[in-house]
């Protein structure tokens, strides 16, 4: 499998279990439904885990632009090689949103609601005020990158001096929980601009019965912000951790 592949694969893996938790959690007549916001946090940070075991020894589990770009600008990724993963990125998370369309197809039918199915593919501010929504998606996806290159530092993937290699996609997947339930309530937490904007092209393009419009207006915050904050993370790291 080339890196390529796996990045697609395993963003698609990341989506058909992130929103598809979402989907268990916010769709009528589902086994799931109402569950309510710990379980969809816990989804998506086991939904990353697994998906970082799946790829991670073949493309280094990106999975996300804003980790693929916060490593090229300090230099820890080829920027040749950044357009590639970002567009793998992108038809990986939209493929899994297909497969979370299927999975729950006779749900769609049942739930009248718009802005829940919406909600299923992309993320959507609880006050909508852009100045305001763009901040916690920048400090979420800086507490992600910094967080990721931390952890899967040399000295932490030392078992003498740190932790056995193979927990480090395990622990990704407590940060991203974590950020979940600390800093997901604002905007619900893109931190990844192929997670949100992949599925909600996927919104736009499928036959949902009832569906509403795709919110394109807010498209570009949960894109532009976790690029802004993935920099940053990563430039903290450098300036501050001295790999």
């Amino acid at each position: 499998m080339s890196p390529l592949t796996a990045e697609c694969i395993g963003t698609m893996i990341l989506i058909t279990l992130g929103d598809g938790v979402v989907a268990n959690v916010l769709l009528n007549k589902s086994k799931g439904q109402n569950a309510g916001w710990m379980v969809i946090t816990t989804g998506w940070g086991l939904a990353v885990a697994i998906a970082v075991y799946s790829v991670g020894w073949i493309s280094g589990a990106h999975l996300n632009p804003a980790v693929t770009i916060g490593l090229a600008v300090i230099g820890q990724f080829p920027w040749s090689n950044a357009a590639g993963y970002i567009v793998a990125q992108l038809a990986g998370a939209f493929l899994g949103a297909i497969l979370v369309w299927l999975a729950y197809l006779p749900h769609w039918d049942e739930t009248e609601n718009k802005d829940l199915k919406l909600a299923v593919f992309c993320t959507g501010p609880a006050i909508r005020k852009h100045p305001m929504n763009i901040l916690p998606e920048i400090i979420g996806t800086f507490i992600l990158v910094l967080g990721v290159l931390a952890i899967l530092s040399p000295k932490n993937l030392n078992p003498e001096t740190g932790f056995p290699t193979g927990l480090g996609p395990f622990l990704v997947g407590l940060l991203v929980w974590s950020i979940g339930l600390s800093l997901g309530g604002p905007t619900g937490y893109a931190i990844n601009p192929a997670r949100d904007l992949g599925p909600r092209i996927a919104h736009f393009l499928l036959p949902i019965s009832g569906k509403g419009p795709s919110d394109w207006n807010y498209a570009w915050v949960p894109v532009i912000s976790p690029i802004i904050g993935g920099i940053l993370g990563a430039l903290f790291y450098k300036s501050f951790w001295n790999p």
